[in-house]
């Protein structure tokens, strides 16, 4: 227990796929979690009593809700991009072993208190009732110009900087009327507010692109989720960590991080000390070196329907951009059932999540959950986000975000990449990634 190379980290997906990931890169790694289960805050909760005890709901599930273990259900909703960071990051280190994903059959956006699909390719765009005739037409041309976009090239850039030009001038110079913007800022590009707005346009335009590139692998949407939700992604990568001779333990209380000259040395936990170099770990554990950012709500619902209007799809994205509900933030809805085994027979789970606004969090989301009517069950949460103050430099401890409202995962890969470029002070690189994975392998055959 007191080897002095061990890396420790506490907690969380994020903890988990960075366990990963630095056993992968030969760390020795002790991963502890107060929990008696994988994944923290972003478990999934199973059977369903369990979900009503953690919200002290009176009484349990009726006989309606089928049986309490046919229920996975993840307590912070959220969808991988089909070509995104994170898929990229389970291929690289072929977590995806232990990984079944279905494709999420619908991504649709809130207009007018209706709901339409997201149109992303030309084809759609031109069937899309989102849209009149003439703005059809303008939001092809649009569409085109970014497939064919390549930030190598300045021969496609046709008179754009993408470092210096902002994203409304790009709008401007296709005539995109308002509407069209807020769905291509939010439901396409995936931006919870409109800042981006002002700012250059690379990062919007290779947003769009991979929202386009996800979708174009499997037609449907461009996002996956696990078959039994995502508490099977922390538990696939403490398999790959246990694969590099990580160690897993569960039901460990921290009663203390021990410090000496401004360091890290180790965790204190039962009366005996695990020795480190380094620590990672949720902001939970360290409330002193984190400030409060904001909040967030998320409302579970269980459903026994599919969402109107969505072509009875088993599973869905809603995104409600700000500007629809006059608000500074998204409203995001995510809907997954039976289909991918975190449900009972015929029921669906409707996630809403949004960034508090008001005192009145609940009235913030009513245009969300009156899409969803009528509603078996809610369970209700308000928490709030934290962000570290203590970067790690000297403490050489590591604390990760919150995670955010947002329904897919690109942000929590960027906080990912963020640890692991002030651990090991090089950018995290996905090319070295595979290589690394291939030595080790190809070490094992030769022995």
């Amino acid at each position: 227990m007191h080897t002095p190379k061990r890396h420790k980290r506490l907690h969380h997906v994020k903890e988990c796929i960075l366990s990963g990931i630095m056993s992968v890169n030969g760390k020795k790694v002790l991963h502890m979690d107060r929990n008696a289960y994988y994944g923290g805050e972003s478990a999934s909760i199973t059977p369903l009593e369990d979900l009503y005890k953690r919200f002290n709901l009176p009484g349990s599930p009726t006989e309606s809700m089928g049986r309490g273990r046919d229920w996975n259900v993840d307590l912070i909703p959220k969808f991988l991009m089909a070509n995104g960071q994170l898929v990229k990051m389970l291929l690289y280190t072929e977590v995806t072993r232990y990984l079944d994903f279905k494709v999420i059959e619908g991504s649709f956006v809130y207009k007018g208190g209706k709901i339409y699909k997201v149109p992303s390719t030309e084809v759609e765009a031109l069937a899309s009732s989102l849209m009149g005739l003439f703005e059809k037409r303008r939001f092809r041309k649009f569409l085109v110009y970014i497939a064919n976009f390549d930030e190598n090239d300045a021969r496609t850039f046709e008179g754009v900087d993408p470092k210096k030009t902002t994203m409304r001038d790009v709008y401007k110079k296709f005539d995109l009327g308002q509407d069209v913007i807020d769905f291509t800022g939010h439901a396409l590009a995936l931006y919870r507010t409109d800042d981006y707005l002002d700012q250059p346009c690379q990062e919007t335009i290779n947003r769009i692109k991979l929202y386009s590139e996800s979708l174009a692998r499997y037609g449907k949407s461009p996002y996956l989720y696990p078959l039994y939700g995502l508490g099977e992604l922390p538990q696939g990568f403490a398999r790959l960590s246990a694969i590099y001779g990580g160690t897993y333990m569960l039901n460990k209380p921290i009663e203390e991080i021990v410090i000496e000259n401004g360091r890290v040395v180790g965790v204190n936990s039962e009366g005996e000390i695990a020795r480190c170099k380094q620590l990672i770990c949720d902001p939970s554990y360290v409330p002193d070196k984190v400030k409060k950012v904001g909040k967030v709500i998320r409302v579970i619902c269980i459903l026994n329907h599919p969402i109107k209007t969505t072509n009875d799809a088993n599973s869905c994205q809603i995104i409600i951009p700000q500007n629809q509900v006059n608000r500074k933030s998204d409203i995001y809805v995510c809907m997954i059932s039976s289909a991918h085994n975190v449900a009972a027979q015929g029921k669906y789970i409707a996630i809403v999540s949004t960034t508090v606004e008001t005192n009145d969090p609940e009235k913030e989301i009513k245009p969300a959950l009156e899409l969803l009517e009528p509603v078996e069950q809610k369970f209700v949460s308000v928490c709030d986000l934290f962000a570290p103050t203590d970067l790690g430099k000297e403490s050489q401890i590591f604390i990760s975000r919150t995670y955010d409202a947002t329904t897919h995962f690109e942000t929590t890969c960027d906080d990912i990449k963020d640890i692991y470029k002030r651990m090991m002070g090089v950018d995290f690189d996905f090319e070295e990634m595979k290589r690394k994975k291939n030595d080790i392998y190809g070490e094992e055959e030769t022995q």
